[in-house]
């Protein structure tokens, strides 16, 4: 698939319980997002809204064209899992040019979103739904 001797910049994106490990490459025959094997349209299945989210990170500088992205992603849902991407993308591009910060922290691709699920608590039915209340 993608060559041991190139050069790649490393970084991880995470958001609810999706964890993303990207490698941003130079581009060499090709140019695009892999996921897990997979083309980002195929792996989104043509969801426009998550594809977007995982190339916008990209499409802010115009690199679309000069960068290959292999991600392998785990766990979370679809949304989860594009939010991840762009997070793990937006990381490796700094690294690879310290000038992005301002724009990609004004667009909040830099923040990890914080929000998890609430545990369910005992006696209740979910994390905050109580039983309904019977008086007779």
């Amino acid at each position: 698939m993608v060559n041991n001797k190139e050069r790649y910049f490393y970084a991880t994106g995470r958001r609810k319980t999706a964890v993303a490990k990207v490698r941003v490459f130079e581009k060499g025959e090709k140019a695009g997002i892999m996921i897990n094997d997979l083309v980002c349209e195929e792996y989104f299945d043509d969801n426009k809204v998550l594809v977007e989210k995982a190339y916008s990170p990209l499409d802010l500088f115009s690199l679309k064209d000069k960068y290959f992205v292999s991600v392998k992603v785990l766990g979370g849902g679809s949304t989860g899992q594009a939010e991840a991407v762009r997070l793990g993308i937006s990381r490796a591009l700094l690294k690879i040019q310290e000038d992005f910060k301002k724009d990609l922290k004004d667009k909040g691709y830099l923040t990890r979103d914080p929000r998890e699920v609430e545990r369910k608590k005992p006696g209740l039915k979910k994390a905050r739904r109580a039983p309904q209340w019977k008086k007779r």
